[in-house]
This record gives C-alpha cells, structure tokens and sequence, in this order.
C-alpha cells in the first residue's frame, strides 16, 4: 500500500509540482489550500506524511503544525515545511511548532524525494 502524503500550499502551481513529483514516485497525495483546509481534511483522514508552506492565509504552516501536534494520530507524524523563507529564526519557530524537516523552495523534485525517503523510512 502507497504512503499517503498531504501537501499544503496556497499556490496551486506549487502544489501542482508537488503532486506531480510525489505522484511518479508512487505516493498518494491529499492537497489543502491553506493551513485551515489542511486541519479539517487531516482530522476526516490520516496521513503519513505532511509537506506545507509556511505563509499562507487562514492558518499559517507553523500554527497547522502546532495544531496537528496537539492530535494523538499527529504527534509523531513528519511534517516538513516547504517555503521561500529560509531565516534561522523562522526554522526554529518551525522546530518548536514541531516540524520535522525544512525545505527552501524553489526546491529540486529529487531533493524532495530524498527528504521524503528519509523521514519516512
């Protein structure tokens, strides 16, 4: 059985990339537009897996990161943040919300995938 990875971002063509990239490695893949749309599909079904942005609108990545950790089925899930920012402070922020991982976009599909592969197992 495939891994199932949700994908959030506000912009669809980054979206798009990751889906397309997640996809031809053989993943099942969920999108949500921002933070909130994330949550409320995440609570309806589990993943193994979430890769989201960091500024988006309704809910920002590291409050849908803080709000996934509080879930028992998301207190060990990997969630990687795929941004633009890359400032230390922010990465912390990150860490302590409880990400997993930190990707700067533009990001390379198969530098995604390593990341993927790693975090996964």
């Amino acid at each position: 059985m495939s891994k199932k990875i949700m994908t959030v971002d506000d912009s669809s063509s980054v979206r798009q990339m990751v889906v397309l990239t997640l996809k031809g490695a053989g993943y099942e893949v969920v999108q949500g537009v921002d933070g909130q749309d994330a949550l409320t599909k995440l609570k309806a079904s589990q993943v193994d897996m979430v890769i989201t942005d960091l500024n988006m609108p309704n809910m920002d990545g590291i409050t849908l990161i803080s709000e996934l950790r509080k879930l028992p089925q998301y207190k060990f899930t990997p969630i990687v943040m795929l941004t633009t920012e890359s400032q230390g402070n922010r990465k912390l922020e990150g860490k302590k919300a409880g990400a997993t991982g930190w990707i700067v976009k533009p990001f390379k599909p198969p530098q995604l995938l390593g990341v993927i592969k790693k975090v996964l197992g």
